[in-house]
């Protein structure tokens, strides 16, 4: 047994025992500890509230040490509006798939950042919905095979993929909107800061953030682990790319 006071690595206390029943490869599991670690550094995890969506992090209240809601498909930030405006001395954040947030959810998304709705969201990209098959999302690359695109996704037809960091980013409302990714040890670092720094800004009641992550999917994408991360980097990196799209602490008053 390691001895404690020698331990430089241990499960977060926002994180609960649970054997994940996410698929190999996924990247859900990493990020999920991200935001727990994020709460226990800024010392939130006992006033945090999350609100769950539909979609493979569904049952993501079972992994987490703190209290949960569930919300309708794509009604998170709906729900989180309602709750942080009850509760503003608690920490709201919601956590979304492409599928949840991007096509069903887009109303609700756009609205409450226009509105500075003071919660973290963390979108969740893997450019496909998961949880229900593998049919093609508002976030699907161009010519990529879905279950519902065999031939691959037709722009002519579909329309491009939507970026949503950067259409939220242009709404004039102060916010802090990101991408980031996960699939080297570099990119989780760098997602640590910025997932911490939108947890940061509600604690101090600055403004709505939002932190895209791009995410693989081994399972749908049909490829294995390896070579998903090879295709987030060659294919979704280029046209998704990573940075910070609006920063309230480096605009102008």
């Amino acid at each position: 047994m390691a001895n404690e006071a020698n331990m430089i690595f241990a499960r977060p206390e926002s994180l609960r025992e649970t054997i994940t029943h996410y698929c190999p490869g996924c990247t859900h599991g990493i990020i999920h500890r991200l935001v727990a670690e994020s709460l226990d550094e800024l010392g939130l995890r006992e006033r945090t509230v999350g609100v769950a969506p539909v979609g493979c992090s569904v049952l993501m209240y079972n992994y987490f040490n703190c209290d949960f809601l569930e919300a309708p498909h794509g009604r998170a930030p709906a729900l989180a509006t309602g709750f942080k405006r009850c509760r503003p001395d608690m920490i709201v954040f919601t956590y979304q798939g492409d599928g949840d947030l991007a096509s069903i959810g887009m109303g609700e998304i756009i609205h409450a950042a226009n509105r500075g709705e003071k919660f973290t969201t963390i979108f969740v990209n893997n450019a496909i919905y998961g949880m229900t098959g593998g049919q093609m999302a508002p976030t699907t690359m161009p010519e990529q095979k879905t279950t519902t695109t065999p031939a691959g996704r037709d722009v002519s037809l579909a329309g491009y993929p939507i970026r949503i960091a950067e259409l939220l980013a242009t709404l004039r409302t102060p916010a802090f909107v990101a991408r980031t990714a996960v699939h080297n040890p570099m990119r989780v670092v760098q997602a640590k800061q910025i997932i911490k720094k939108a947890f940061r800004l509600q604690k101090e009641d600055r403004c709505f953030s939002l932190v895209e992550v791009l995410s693989t999917c081994p399972t749908n994408w049909g490829m294995s682990p390896a070579d998903s991360i090879e295709w987030l980097k060659e294919t979704m990196q280029p046209y998704y790319p990573l940075g910070i799209y609006k920063d309230p602490e480096k605009e102008k008053a």
